[in-house]
């Protein structure tokens, strides 16, 4: 992946949340927050 590429999807992902909290109200960083509890809860089962 060349920087140019890392920063684009960067700043893709930046102006998701962005729109997210301005227009869209979908709460997509409590949602995603919540999902990455649940994928440490499931990893930690692993170790």
């Amino acid at each position: 992946m060349t920087n140019q590429i890392a920063i684009v999807l960067g700043l893709l992902i930046l102006g998701l949340f962005v729109a997210d909290a301005l227009f869209l109200h979908w709460g997509m960083p409590l949602f995603l927050g919540k999902q990455f509890a649940g994928l440490i809860e499931y990893l930690s089962f692993w170790r």
